[in-house]
């Protein structure tokens, strides 16, 4: 059993008040970046099939009146969005339904396995694989189910937090979990996937960096960054915060078009990561999700990763992967 841990009785903290103040509407989102006026109706109906969220913080890294601006374009309901999926776009491109063991718990691969911590996100990306999943139906958030399987099963010794965004929810209730975690012997490492810090660096606070810093767990923060002005100076210094608690921080980001399908956009952003003290890991293929097709982009991958490799010292260069489902572990494509 996780034992419960009060909420503290306190204004909520910069982060949470943040997260409520994200734009939920295309209108809003118009006005203050001044789009053509052309685009706002498919947005609206775009919006209305995948919902629409954009934390100020994020929104103030983007360029006025520039429908292109690459982190805009993350963000932005489309009309594509609603066209028909061409072939191969599914509403579950990775094989997350056969993967689930239990209530809340998703194993693909050998000696880990992936407990959705939360259905909720910091930031709705437009690409999210998961844009069409059943959170509720899957558990996302009830954990008991998923802490029994993995204490039964002495051959997992990673617990993945993903979701939705395991940093979506309040630490008084991560650090339940964690120590829930902590309590199985045969688990060793503790892995957070969180887009959370990138757009909301206020989330990287005292209270995170407390249960974080003090479980026994060796933990990995995987971010996910996709282009090398998504970090500013505050989120550099959420790095720098998570860094002295003690975590390894990786990136693992997503190859989209008009985004950052080029070498010189590639080689920025693994400057920019190593700089904010986050090594680039992944570097992966578009998974295609019914209503994301316009992502994918046509970049031959082979003459990008010759060019990085031209151009960065090799522990910059991130490997090229595609999730496949039912696949024993990422396709390498590099």
């Amino acid at each position: 059993m996780i034992a419960r841990t009060a909420a503290p009785a306190q204004n909520p903290p910069l982060w949470q008040r943040q997260a409520a103040e994200a734009v939920r509407d295309a209108d809003t989102l118009w006005r203050l970046l001044e789009l053509p006026a052309e685009g706002l109706p498919a947005a609206r109906a775009a919006a209305a099939t995948f919902g629409l969220r954009v934390p100020r913080p994020y929104l103030a890294r983007m360029r006025p009146g520039e429908p292109d601006d690459p982190l805009l374009r993350q963000v932005l309901p489309v009309a594509a969005e609603l066209a028909p999926a061409p072939m191969g776009f599914t509403a579950d491109p990775v094989g997350d339904g056969p993967a689930q063991r239990e209530t809340g718990l998703l194993q693909k691969y050998h000696g880990r396995a992936l407990l959705l911590a939360s259905g909720a996100c910091g930031v709705h990306c437009r690409y999210c694989f998961r844009r069409h999943y059943p959170y509720a139906e899957a558990g996302a958030g009830r954990w008991e189910a998923a802490l029994a399987a993995i204490a039964a099963d002495p051959s997992l010794e990673e617990v993945i937090l993903s979701g939705g965004d395991p940093l979506s929810l309040a630490d008084h209730r991560l650090a339940d979990l964690v120590a829930a975690i902590e309590a199985i012997p045969h688990v060793r490492r503790l892995r957070l996937h969180t887009r959370q810090p990138v757009v909301l660096p206020a989330r990287v606070d005292a209270q995170l960096l407390e249960w974080l810093g003090g479980t026994r767990l060796a933990t990995v923060v995987v971010w996910h960054v996709n282009h090398a002005r998504e970090i500013d100076t505050e989120v550099a210094a959420a790095a720098g915060r998570l860094r002295e608690a003690g975590a390894t921080q990786l990136n693992q980001a997503v190859l989209l078009a008009g985004v950052n399908d080029s070498v010189e956009a590639q080689a920025e952003l693994a400057t920019a990561s190593l700089d904010a003290g986050i090594l680039p890991y992944y570097l992966h293929t578009l998974d295609r999700v019914a209503g994301a097709a316009h992502f994918e982009s046509d970049v031959d991958t082979a003459a990008l990763m010759e060019g990085l490799r031209r151009r960065l010292p090799g522990y910059l260069v991130p490997r090229l992967v595609r999730e496949e489902a039912g696949g024993a572990y990422k396709t390498p494509l590099d």
